[in-house]
């Protein structure tokens, strides 16, 4: 896997035997539960080490220096096949990691792949992310909240700001041209606490979103399930 390893040192992250077999095993158990469950369209070994674990890795990038290796408690919604968390977590072992997924076959692949790697302090909670930021244990818990693909940002906004502590960070992958979708978030930022960092590019196709909670999220978000998406703020 020198291709992870070699794009890993541009990050600043150097991978040892070790973490490089974990990836390698994560990969193989991806492929494996991708012939029976939709986890990515993406399979190929190249094209997972870069568009899958170094996109997650990135995320490395756009946070204050030691943030992950000072053992944060960090929280990926809607993790889907696991990204970016699971790469930062092989990554961080320091992090304390919860991955949020609402689909049950997807959450099972999360717990199957945590227990053959060999994750500690990693916890796959099943639900979605407007019941779950309600629950006094993760509710603005978190140094920092990570979403990929998951929905346009003034929903995101919603969805991840409830889980950041006051001082934390939000980190939104989405794509290279943003910045209409930056703008159209800005009100749905403000409204749950947070105020924009930077936008940060990632390569040819990807923009790390930086958001900064800067106060407490109002009691009523986020709303109820569907709610976010159907009527964004």
């Amino acid at each position: 896997m020198d291709l992870l390893v070699d794009g890993a040192a541009a990050f600043g992250i150097n991978l040892d035997a070790a973490q490089t077999e974990q990836f390698d095993l994560y990969y193989r158990e991806l492929v494996d539960w991708n012939q029976r469950i939709n986890l990515t369209t993406i399979t190929e070994r190249e094209q997972v080490e870069t568009r899958h674990f170094l996109n997650s890795l990135a995320v490395h990038t756009a946070l204050p220096a030691g943030t992950l290796s000072g053992g944060a408690r960090v929280i990926d919604i809607g993790s889907g096949g696991g990204f970016p968390g699971l790469p930062l977590r092989i990554a961080f072992p320091q992090i304390r990691l919860t991955l949020a997924e609402s689909a049950g076959k997807r959450a099972a692949f999360l717990r199957h792949v945590i227990e053959a790697i060999g994750l500690s302090s990693v916890e796959v909670r099943s639900g979605r992310a407007e019941d779950l930021g309600r629950e006094p244990q993760l509710r603005e818990g978190f140094d920092v909240v990570l979403a990929r693909a998951v929905a346009k940002l003034p929903v995101l906004a919603e969805l991840m700001l409830p889980f950041c502590r006051v001082g934390g960070l939000a980190v939104a992958h989405k794509g290279s041209d943003v910045a209409n979708e930056v703008q159209d978030a800005q009100h749905a930022i403000h409204e749950t606490g947070g105020t924009l960092g930077e936008v940060r590019p990632v390569g040819l196709t990807t923009s790390l979103v930086v958001i900064e909670k800067v106060s407490g999220t109002p009691d009523r978000f986020p709303r109820r399930p569907g709610i976010p998406a159907k009527r964004p703020l």
